[in-house]
């Protein structure tokens, strides 16, 4: 064979990986179809944040979130994909329980009625299927309550008075409200 035709061959496998490569690199997964978001609480928007959520959102797929698309009584993540993670900057009430600043996975288990809410310290897990009841390090019972339907999942804070939030859980008609306390810290007037 001649030394041009080999060049040419050389050159021709060498575009060939060139072009593959580069094709291959331009390649992305699809887009997620639940995809994440941040909520955070702070005091106005120059104050250092106080809680930070970050959670998956589902849409709205059956007639009813909750007892349809998310079932009663069954341990929930609190979003879609990988666990709901809530972060207090400080030390913080939960309920009537003190929580040391941290990170921290928040699990449900919805009911019809009133859902059982828990923080957890097992980070970086998928959904509920890692769920150590040994790592909890605290629980509400909080009542539900309607509100105007949401088709995606949505957590909100509220200010109540003072130093008292709520962070609120919506989807679907149904609304979740889990009493937060800030200590130590005098809260802004709106």
């Amino acid at each position: 064979m001649k030394k041009s035709t080999m060049i040419k061959i050389a050159i021709a496998i060498y575009a060939l990986l060139l072009f593959s490569i580069e094709h291959n690199a331009q390649s992305f997964k699809n887009l997620d179809e639940h995809p994440h978001d941040i909520e955070y609480y702070r005091e106005n928007r120059v104050m250092s944040p106080i809680v930070k959520v970050v959670y998956g959102r589902p849409t709205l797929k059956k007639e009813k979130a909750f007892g349809d698309q998310v079932p009663f009584n069954k341990l929930w993540r609190t979003g879609a994909n990988e666990a709901t993670e809530v972060k207090f900057f400080q030390d913080i009430m939960f309920g009537n329980q003190l929580v040391k600043a941290g990170t921290y996975v928040l699990i449900t288990i919805p009911g019809e009625k009133e859902w059982e809410v828990i923080l957890n310290k097992k980070l970086d897990v998928w959904g509920a299927f890692q769920y150590d009841p040994k790592a909890n390090i605290a629980k509400v019972i909080v009542p539900v309550t309607k509100a105007e339907r949401l088709e995606v999942f949505s957590i909100a804070f509220k200010r109540i008075i003072h130093n008292e939030i709520q962070m609120v859980l919506g989807w679907d008609s149904t609304r979740v409200k889990i009493p937060l306390k800030i200590k130590d810290v005098v809260v802004a007037k709106l």
